[in-house]
């Protein structure tokens, strides 16, 4: 039973992308420029850059008290040829960008911590540049494994009131979205062919080099 509604659930994903990638395939989208996984003492950080155009009609939106949330998913998977993907990691990030009039500043927001920027595109500039996001430990991955990563930016516009909701489906300028951005990523070995360090000099090995020869 669990194999068929698992089964079931991956159809169902596969026919909702595709039909999301249809109806969006016109759309100004989000540019992934660069993605990139690096191994540190911590774990797996991710790097990213994002392109995002940002339109008149969100600029209004925003000036008028409205709340855009930028979400930013990551996926990380390993292949198995007798079967579908196995998951390894998945993580969500959410960015609210909130316009202030009393004080004319932009505020983002990602959890609890939040900035405030003088202009909206410092704000945007911040969205767009992910840097050393930490995905997954070092205890969940394998040294020289290969892994699928994937990121997906878009504007979620089930976060906006519903009168923009409605007026999202027929117009194009509030559909943002990357799409799913993958590549190949392989976890580099730790290196064990290092020289090994000089033993440590004792106190009797000091006074052996400094005693004169012949000294009784």
């Amino acid at each position: 039973m669990a194999f068929i509604m698992r089964f079931c659930e991956r159809l169902l994903e596969a026919l909702f992308l595709s039909l999301f990638f249809a109806l969006s395939a016109e759309a100004a989208g989000i540019d992934v420029r660069e993605s990139h996984l690096s191994m540190t003492d911590k774990g797996c950080e991710l790097s990213a850059e994002f392109g995002l155009p940002f339109n008149a009609r969100l600029e209004e939106a925003i000036s008028k008290g409205v709340v855009l949330h930028f979400v930013l998913d990551f996926e990380l998977e390993r292949a198995r040829w007798y079967w579908w993907n196995e998951d390894i990691v998945r993580k969500s990030r959410t960015y609210r960008i909130s316009y202030h009039a009393l004080t004319r500043e932009y505020r983002l927001s990602t959890g609890a911590l939040y900035q405030r920027f003088d202009s909206l595109a410092d704000a945007l500039a911040r969205i767009t540049r992910v840097r050393d996001w930490r995905v997954a430990g070092r205890e969940d991955l394998v040294e020289g494994e290969t892994y699928q990563a994937g990121l997906w930016m878009r504007l979620d516009l089930s976060s906006m009131p519903k009168t923009f909701q409605v007026d999202a489906l027929s117009n194009r300028d509030w559909d943002l979205s990357s799409g799913w951005h993958r590549w190949k990523f392989v976890v580099p070995e730790t290196r064990s062919d290092a020289a090994p360090l000089p033993a440590a000099e004792t106190p009797a090995d000091a006074a052996a080099e400094t005693e004169p020869e012949g000294a009784p």
